[in-house]
C-alpha cells in the first residue's frame, strides 16, 4: 500500500517525509537579567538592528524583564562572594566548558541495513520477521494440502516464496524511488516492514503530471512483476513446487498492484486522484481533500466489507468452513488494514495544511534581536546590555567584531542569580559551524531544509552582506511550525 503526504509527524520545525507502502495481502524560559543603573547602555551600533516585522502567527519577540527579587544593580565586586554564594571549582569547570551542547540527533534508521540500491538505503524493519514468520505459517499450511508429499519441508518453501514476495514489494517502492530521483526529489530511505514497504520521499511534486507519474509506477511494477511470474508459469508443470510458488507470487502481485490503484489516500490510487482533481481545479488542496475523504471512506469499507466477503464465500471459500478462529483473523486483518488507511488519509491531509501555511515560516519575521559581548563579559553585564537593547540573545564576538559563538537560552537559565557576575558568557556558548549561519531570507521549506541540516538549539541569523540580523530559536520555529498545523486550510 502506498502512503503519500506524510505519514509521520514533523519534528522540531522539521517536515515529515512523503512516504510509499506497498503493502502484502499475505497475513526556554527568557533571561532574566537585573538592571544596573551604573553602568551607561551601549551605543546604538553594538546592537544588530531589529528585524523588521512580525507576522501575526509568529511568537511575538519579547524583551527580557526583571525578576521579581532583582535588586538595584550592581557592578561585580572587586573579590569573589564566600560562604554559600562563592562559586565552587566544579561549577566554574561547568560554567566555562560548553558542557551541555546538544549533541547532533543520529540520522533516522529504521532496522537492519540491506543496501543501498540508487545511493539510498534500504532497512528490514524488526516487524518484518514477524510477518515472515506469518506467510510462511499461512502459506505452509496452504501447501500441505496442494503438495502433501513435501512433510515439513514444505515450511523452507514458504519462507522462500515470503522472501520472494517482499523483494517483489522491494521493486514496487524502487520504482517510487527511481521516479522521484527522476524528478529531482529527494529520497530519505526504503522500509520494508510489516504491511508492506515504504519510500520516504522528502518533498511533495511541484506539477499534477509528475504526481500522477510518481504515484503510477509502483501498481505499473507490480502488474509487470505478475505477467513475469505468469509468462514464467507457462515454463513449468502445473502442480510442483515451482508451479505452485510462480503462481502464488503472480496471483499476490497482482492483488497488490489492484489494492493500491483504489481511488483514495495514502494509497497510490489516491494520489492519482489527487492529481486529476489538482488538474482540473488547479489547487492541490483540493485534491488532497477530496482523495483524503475518499480513503476515509475506503477505511470503513474494509472495516466492515472485508469480513463480510470472507462470511459470504465472495473470496473463493465456502462459508461453513469461515467460523471460529478465522472470522477472528479475518475481522482482526480488516481491522488493521482500515486503521492504516484512515491514519494515511489523516496524516495526508495534515501535511498538505502545512505546506499551504509553509511560505508563512521566514526566518526575517521569526529572529529575536541580538546583542555581541565579547568573550570574557560576565553574564550578568551580557544580561544587562541584552535589557537595555530589548534583545532576546546574545552573540559571543571577537574583539574585531567577528561572531564566534551563539549564547545558548537554556544555559543561561541554569546558572543561579548569584552567579552571574562570575561566569563568562564564553561558557555558556556553543561555537558557530557554517551550517549555524542562516540567511535572513530563508523561508518555508529552504528554511526547514537549513535547520534540519544542522540540527541546534540556535542559529546566527546574517543578512547578504554578512551583517548580523538576530537569532534565530529552533524552539521560537517548532511553535509556529505547529501553529501553522493547527490552522485551518
Amino acid at each position: 500500500m502506498d502512503e503519500s503526504g506524510g505519514s509521520g509527524q514533523p519534528r522540531s520545525g522539521t517536515e515529515e517525509p512523503t512516504s510509499h507502502h506497498a503493502t502484502p495481502t499475505t497475513p526556554p524560559a527568557d533571561p532574566t537579567p537585573p538592571e544596573s543603573s551604573d553602568t551607561p547602555p551601549p551605543p546604538e551600533d553594538e546592537a544588530p538592528r531589529k528585524p523588521e516585522s512580525e507576522p501575526s502567527d509568529a511568537p511575538a519577540p519579547e524583551p527580557p524583564t526583571l525578576h521579581k527579587d532583582d535588586k538595584a544593580p550592581r557592578q561585580p565586586p572587586a573579590t569573589p562572594p564566600t560562604g554559600d554564594q562563592a562559586p565552587t571549582p566544579a561549577d566554574r569547570t561547568l560554567a566555562h566548558s560548553g558542557v551541555g551542547k546538544p549533541p547532533k540527533p543520529p540520522e533516522p534508521r529504521g532496522g537492519l541495513l540491506m543496501g543501498r540500491p540508487f545511493g539510498v538505503p534500504v532497512y528490514v524493519a524488526p516487524s518484518w520477521f514477524l510477518v515472515a514468520a506469518l506467510i510462511t505459517w499461512v502459506f505452509g499450511g496452504q501447501l500441505d494440502r496442494v503438495l502433501p508429499e513435501l512433510g515439513a519441508a514444505r515450511y523452507l518453501v514458504s519462507l522462500f516464496f515470503a522472501v520472494a514476495f517482499y523483494a517483489s514489494v522491494l521493486v514496487h517502492e524502487l520504482a517510487h524511488t527511481v521516479a522521484a530521483l527522476r524528478f529531482k526529489l529527494p529520497v530519505r530511505r526504503i522500509q520494508l516492514q510489516f504491511f508492506g514497504g515504504v519510500s520516504e520521499i522528502e518533498k511533495e511534486s511541484d506539477t499534477p503530471g509528475r504526481e500522477f507519474v510518481l504515484a503510477f509506477v509502483g501498481p505499473l511494477l507490480s502488474l509487470v512483476l505478475a505477467g513475469v511470474f505468469y509468462g514464467a508459469m507457462q515454463a513449468v508443470e502445473p502442480g510442483t513446487v515451482p508451479g505452485v510458488l510462480l503462481a502464488g507470487l503472480m496471483i499476490s502481485n497482482l492483488i497488490v498492484a489492484a489494492f493500491n490503484l483504489l481511488p483514495g489516500l495514502p494509497l497510490d490510487g489516491g494520489r492519482m486522484l489527487r492529481a486529476v482533481i489538482w488538474k482540473i481545479t488547479g489547487k492541490p488542496m483540493s485534491g488532497t481533500i477530496a482523495a483524503a475523504w475518499v480513503g476515509r471512506a475506503l477505511a470503513v469499507s474494509v472495516l466492515i466489507g472485508l469480513p463480510l466477503l470472507t462470511q459470504s464465500g465472495a473470496l473463493g471459500s465456502n462459508a461453513e468452513d469461515n467460523v471460529g478462529m478465522d472470522t477472528v483473523m479475518d475481522a482482526l486483518l480488516a481491522a488493521i488494514l482500515a486503521a492504516i488507511i484512515w491514519t494515511g488519509a489523516g496524516n495526508s491531509l495534515r501535511m498538505a495544511r502545512l505546506r499551504e501555511h509553509l511560505p508563512d515560516l521566514r526566518a526575517r519575521t521569526l529572529t529575536r534581536r541580538a546583542v555581541p559581548v565579547e568573550t570574557d563579559t560576565p553574564l550578568s553585564e551580557a544580561l544587562r546590555r541584552a535589557n537595555a537593547a530589548g534583545a532576546r540573545a546574545l552573540v559571543v564576538v571577537d574583539p574585531d567584531g567577528t561572531p564566534l559563538s551563539l549564547v545558548r537560552e537554556a544555559a543561561i537559565v541554569g546558572v543561579p542569580e548569584h552567579r552571574r557576575p562570575w561566569v563568562a558568557v564564553s561558557g555558556l556558548a556553543q561555537d558557530l559551524t557554517d551550517g549555524m549561519r542562516v540567511s535572513a531570507e530563508l523561508a518555508g521549506e529552504d528554511l526547514l531544509d537549513a535547520l534540519r541540516a544542522t540540527p541546534a538549539t540556535e542559529y546566527l541569523v546574517v543578512e547578504e552582506t554578512g551583517e548580523i540580523y538576530g537569532v534565530l530559536s529552533a524552539a521560537d520555529v517548532e511553535r509556529a511550525f505547529v501553529k501553522a498545523m493547527a490552522r485551518p486550510s
